[in-house]
């Protein structure tokens, strides 16, 4: 089954609200093993939104809508709906009873355009919405087509999606199973990776291989289909440790992992304790490392030694060694993670100083200009990096760097 998703809402073309539904509706098709090619998005307008259906119709045996099904004169999606398939719009009486015990039930007053809530295409059914007033429709028509509808408030569709939609298309469709795998990789751009699995991405089939970027950070995607779950997660693996072996230096984990709580994992497993000073990310690096449940267990302190009196006062930094080197330096960062272990007493330090922006650059020293530094029991390592991006994206970039490096050190 071939599905495609239509999104209604002039207020999603103009960017006012965040399309999170079709995320939602992609997810859940995918995993009933429902094959999704084309997603599209119209406003509130009723030529339009009938020219997108029927191209949609046209070429997926399964749409989905989103939208438009509410009491105002801009809610055209069933009257969209009705005029696509020549059917006239009819009151179903089941949905009027619900919509007027929603209203009874929160002690409010229904309004005379709610009733029009209760009007679907003749032939179709009505999807019964426990979480609002709009009921959703469901048109089975010849050629094994089906129109599904859906209100656009995320909480309202996200129920009804599993209460009605999942049961009714998991007994219609034959069973099969659509699984993902994501891998995530630091420190290694997009290219670069892509360079490197050439050879898998080239050759793929079953499961097909999908990388992609996003900030500080590499994705890729394994998805395979199979009768079961096992079976898609058979295909999955021996493609899994392949890319794992390619890409051994800058892998750090799976699906949901986060590299702080990756981090977290190892220096609790290992009894090992941490302190952050944080100069240019302000508190970026403690703030995601205690984001992770369970952090008190490994993480002692945070630094923000923003000022050089700061870095003196509060790590030890030699205020001469500033003054020579500069703050932003690879002896600065040295000094400021051990500074940070010593005075924290803790397994390991960490620390990042450098130029977020827009401000504060010199030709010798431009925005983006980061040096890290990790240190243990008088051992050090340092990096340096030129980021690129406003300050926020640098802020972020050094942190995940800067989580990276301990990453590699605590291995």
């Amino acid at each position: 089954m071939k599905a495609e998703i239509v999104m209604i809402g002039t207020e999603l073309l103009l960017g006012n609200t965040v399309d999170t539904n079709a995320v939602f509706i992609a997810e859940e098709l995918a995993k009933l093993g429902i094959d999704i090619y084309y997603k599209s998005t119209v406003g509130d307008n009723w030529l339009r939104m009938i020219e997108v259906l029927s191209q949609a119709l046209s070429r997926s045996d399964l749409v989905i809508t989103s939208g438009g099904l509410g009491p105002t004169t801009d809610d055209l999606t069933r009257e969209a709906v009705a005029a696509l398939v020549n059917r006239k719009l009819k009151l179903n009486q089941t949905a009027l009873k619900d919509i007027q015990m929603y209203f009874s039930r929160t002690n409010r007053t229904m309004s005379a355009n709610n009733k029009k809530q209760a009007y679907i295409p003749d032939g179709a059914v009505g999807i019964k919405n426990k979480w609002g007033t709009a009921p959703g429709i469901l048109l089975e028509m010849p050629h094994n087509k089906l129109i599904i509808s859906l209100p656009g408030v995320p909480r309202e569709l996200k129920g009804m999606f599993h209460e009605s939609v999942v049961p009714f298309l998991q007994a219609k469709i034959q069973k099969s199973c659509l699984l993902s795998r994501t891998l995530k990789f630091v420190g290694i751009g997009e290219s670069h990776l892509v360079e490197i699995i050439n050879d898998v991405i080239i050759n793929q089939t079953n499961p097909t291989v999908a990388p992609y970027a996003s900030l500080g950070e590499v994705k890729v995607r394994i998805t395979a289909k199979a009768e079961s779950e096992s079976k898609a997660q058979a295909l999955i693996q021996p493609v899994e440790e392949q890319l794992k072996l390619l890409l051994e230096p800058y892998f750090y984990g799976v699906d949901q992992d986060t590299l702080e709580g990756v981090i977290g994992a190892r220096l609790k497993t290992r009894n090992e304790t941490l302190a952050c000073a944080e100069s240019c990310t302000g508190g970026l690096i403690a703030h995601r490392i205690t984001n992770i449940p369970g952090s008190s267990d490994y993480f002692e302190r945070g630094y923000i030694t923003y000022s050089n009196k700061a870095k003196v006062e509060i790590l030890g930094v030699d205020s001469d060694l500033i003054k020579s080197v500069g703050a932003v330096s690879k002896e600065v960062a040295i000094a400021m993670a051990v500074g940070a272990q010593k005075t924290a007493n803790t397994t390991w330090g960490l620390a990042v100083t450098g130029i977020a922006g827009p401000s504060g650059a010199t030709e010798e020293k431009p925005v983006g200009l980061v040096h890290i530094a990790v240190a243990r029991n008088g051992h050090t390592k340092s990096k340096v990096y030129n980021f690129s991006g406003n300050r926020e994206e640098i802020k972020f970039r050094a942190s995940q760097e800067a989580l990276n490096l301990l990453r590699q050190s605590i291995e």
